[in-house]
């Protein structure tokens, strides 16, 4: 792979992650304020058994500490972005040695399968969260979700170059393999964060990230096919 493909790639991750930042603080970050308003409410139970929840004061953040946030939101999501898009040129690069061509509709689909590996799969098991949500270990969590993340994307990968139905049936149990052991969990799902708002932040980061992974799948491909011939043998 020569530097021009790298750079392809490169820009398509800025170009994404520029759109994913910009969708987060429009869908999500909002939705992250008001969980925060959650963290230091306390419940309190009535004498008939029902509970109350006392929101904590609210507190209206400082302009500088907003900006700051907003610029720590941006440079992480473009940072993240740059290195999916440096794996699906490596990815594709390889394909390419196997007769695989990229192209707009070839990188589209690795961009959705990319969204599937590292978004939807461990979502299953570990939805987006908030703020104040009941969680389990982290330690435990990330194992998981790296666990989650390797297979499904080995899964997919023996799916779609798998050359016979042996390949294909392992890609099959790797994908299912993390789930089948299970996502570590709380020992309750109980906390302060409100349903609607927990399902509505799940809901929002999948779709932000679904947008954003497929613009990032379809510009590297479409870089890397008009990369010069031999970039990417």
């Amino acid at each position: 792979m020569t530097s021009r493909t790298l750079t392809g790639a490169l820009i398509a991750g800025l170009v994404a992650g520029l759109l994913a930042a910009a969708l987060n603080l429009w869908a999500l970050t909002p939705l992250i304020q008001e969980a925060e308003t959650f963290e230091g409410a306390t419940v309190h139970v009535h004498e008939d058994g029902t509970e109350h929840v006392h929101e904590a004061a609210h507190s209206h953040e400082a302009a500088p500490e907003g900006l700051a946030r907003s610029f720590g939101t941006v440079a992480t999501t473009l940072v993240a972005y740059a290195g999916f898009g440096l794996l699906l040129g490596v990815g594709m690069a390889t394909a390419a040695r196997m007769g695989h061509a990229p192209g707009l509709r070839t990188g589209l689909l690795w961009g959705l399968g990319g969204f599937a590996a590292i978004q939807l799969a461990p979502a299953v098991g570990l939805p987006p969260e908030l703020p104040g949500t009941a969680s389990a270990d982290l330690a435990a969590r990330q194992m998981w979700w790296a666990l989650c993340a390797a297979s499904t994307a080995t899964g997919l990968a023996a799916l779609a170059f798998g050359r016979n139905a042996g390949v294909a049936a392992l890609g099959v149990a790797l994908v299912l393999l993390p789930h089948l052991l299970g996502a570590p969990q709380p020992p309750s799902h109980d906390g302060l964060v409100p349903p609607g708002l927990a399902a509505a932040f799940a809901t929002r980061s999948l779709g932000v990230a679904a947008l954003s992974w497929a613009l990032l799948g379809a510009l590297t491909g479409l870089l890397a096919q008009r990369a010069p011939r031999g970039a990417l043998a």
